[in-house]
């Protein structure tokens, strides 16, 4: 799976189908068998582009039990609900197939990655159907690159087997073959095909823990160094293996494909939550432009109202016929009486703010000063008293105690220079 940190990683999936119905959805996605379908990934035209390196020659059910009919599988012992079938998918990121020119080299590599499957499997015998996807898009891709990506990828349904070895029981006649390997059989096992293998040290013996047990691998770990290895040994050196410790332990093809849109649903989740915030920005921005344009549209209403008043006053009066005085209508006398005695009031409240101002500005000085002189005493006092203040905080009870012994001698002192009084000098008479 494409992690997008420029690392390009083998992965290697293996899916159980525990039922004939699971094994036939499996089918026919794989074998394209749908005439439409749910992923909207799938390009049915690239269909014919699709790679078999194994092509079934049955369905898989009716394969199964041919194979067991011929013997070369066997089913004794299993339980009714033993898982008989499974699913290995090989992939790598779309990207390192895109940088490598795409379908010619993912078909090679795709050929080589069957071979580490037969490997895996443990024979072609025991592999129902391999098929390297070629028709699915990768959207996230695709849309970052402004063209077409599709992502490849190998899908290999396989039987889980096992040897072992059938022991003559001890009812047999023939001591001596009593325990012996009677019969060595292929048989069907998920559990044992998928055991955990014991970590070896240098000397390939088991390594054990404090317990004195044996350290143990995972089965999907052993899968990934298997898959890993053998492509590196083929030639593929520019790969790295899947990540360890990762959470993709046997995944389905559905829950993979799950987790790339997750991933690039975060990413477009980011950029619409970025995309509101820039619109949040944007409306407050838009608020504050606003509201400084209402300020800006009163002072202009207010600057206005004054510049019509003005104007109205400038234009009141009109010249006499006779000589050079100016005559006014009622309206226009009672006019101007009012701003006259409105601006008269003004002036004398104007000075009386004025004065205020001045007194208070005088006020201010005279007690900035004081404190700054408050300030300066202080600042001498301190300086006075820092050492004091220093040994107080180093050993705060010896100083106490010295400072209490000073008091009481004083006290002493003073009660000792005190003339004895007279008798009776205090008593009232």
């Amino acid at each position: 799976m494409a992690r997008n940190d420029g690392i390009d990683r083998t992965v290697a999936r293996n899916q159980d189908l525990p039922t004939p119905d699971d094994v036939a959805k499996i089918q026919e996605h794989n074998e394209r068998e749908k005439d439409s379908y749910s992923n909207q990934d799938i390009v049915p035209e690239r269909t014919p582009l699709n790679v078999h390196f194994k092509t079934p020659t049955d369905d898989y059910v009716k394969m199964f039990e041919q194979m067991e009919q011929d013997g070369v599988i066997s089913t004794r012992g299993l339980k009714p609900d033993a898982i008989k079938y499974g699913e290995l998918v090989f992939d790598v990121n779309s990207a390192y197939f895109y940088n490598h020119g795409g379908y010619e080299f993912a078909k090679q590599f795709y050929a080589d990655a069957y071979k580490a499957a037969v490997e895996i499997v443990g024979g072609e015998q025991y592999i129902l159907s391999a098929v390297m996807h070629a028709d699915e898009h990768n959207r996230a891709m695709s849309e970052a690159l402004g063209e077409d990506v599709y992502h490849y990828h190998l899908h290999v349904v396989y039987i889980p087997v096992v040897e072992k070895q059938i022991l003559w029981s001890k009812r047999c006649k023939d001591e001596a073959l009593r325990g012996t390997v009677k019969e060595t059989i292929t048989q069907v096992s998920r559990s044992k095909k998928w055991d955990s293998k014991p970590v070896l040290d240098e000397d390939g013996n088991p390594k054990l823990n404090e317990k004195g047990k044996k350290i143990l691998r995972s089965s999907y770990s052993v899968l990934q160094d298997d898959f890993f290895n053998f492509m590196r040994a083929a030639g593929y050196t520019d790969v790295e293996r899947g990540e360890r410790g990762s959470t993709e332990e046997h995944l389905t093809v559905t829950q993979f494909k799950v987790q790339a849109e997750q991933q690039r649903l975060e990413a477009v989740t980011g950029q619409v939550a970025q995309a509101e915030q820039s619109l949040e920005d944007a409306k407050a921005a838009t608020e504050k432009q606003k509201k400084k344009l209402e300020a800006l549209q009163k002072e202009t209403k207010a600057a206005k109202a004054i510049a019509l008043t003005v104007q109205d006053i400038e234009a009141m009066g009109k010249k006499a016929t006779f000589g050079n005085n100016i005559t006014l209508t009622p309206d226009e006398c009672d006019t101007l009486k009012r701003y006259a005695t409105n601006g008269i009031l003004f002036h004398a409240e104007n000075e009386r703010l004025k004065g205020k101002l001045e007194s208070a500005q005088k006020s201010a000085s005279i007690w900035k000063q004081r404190c700054e002189e408050a300030n300066k005493k202080y600042q001498e006092l301190k300086q006075k008293a820092q050492p004091f203040l220093d040994a107080l905080e180093i050993a705060s009870e010896k100083v106490r105690a010295f400072i209490n012994s000073i008091l009481a001698r004083g006290k002493e002192t003073q009660e000792h220079k005190a003339p004895a009084r007279k008798r009776g000098q205090d008593m009232e008479i």
